[in-house]
């Protein structure tokens, strides 16, 4: 399986999710009502998450911290939210960290804040 392609059902199926929750909500409200909206969305079509699931940091065998990533989808595919302007380099390189920390191969990043669902897809 291509590394570009790594779960590519899955993130199309969360990708979807999201874009019915942007048709429906549209852009302007905080980040806390679209996490709650792509819970219930999640839900309803029966795709498997856990939400705000804590990723712990370590740095040679010692924990210096710990943060939280919005979802991670059927225990795959970590998914961090945003209600801003435009998807920026730290957020992408936020989404990269919490790949490097957990373990997990795929990210996505969706940002509501646009007058269309903004997304970026990393692989690690």
């Amino acid at each position: 399986m291509s590394e570009e392609f790594l779960y590519k059902e899955l993130t199309h199926q969360i990708i979807g999710a999201a874009m019915e929750v942007h048709r429906i909500l549209g852009h302007g409200f905080l980040e806390s009502v679209y996490e709650e909206a792509l819970t219930h969305e999640f839900t309803v079509r029966k795709i498997p998450f856990e939400p705000q699931v804590k990723l712990t940091v370590r740095y040679k065998d010692v924990v210096v911290g710990d943060f939280r990533a919005d979802f991670v989808v059927d225990a795959k595919v970590v998914v961090e939210l945003k209600a801003t302007k435009a998807i920026t380099d730290i957020d992408q390189a936020q989404l990269l960290n919490y790949l490097k920390v957990s373990g997990y191969r795929v990210g996505l990043l969706l940002n509501f804040g646009t007058s269309s669902l903004e997304y970026k897809r990393r692989v690690l």
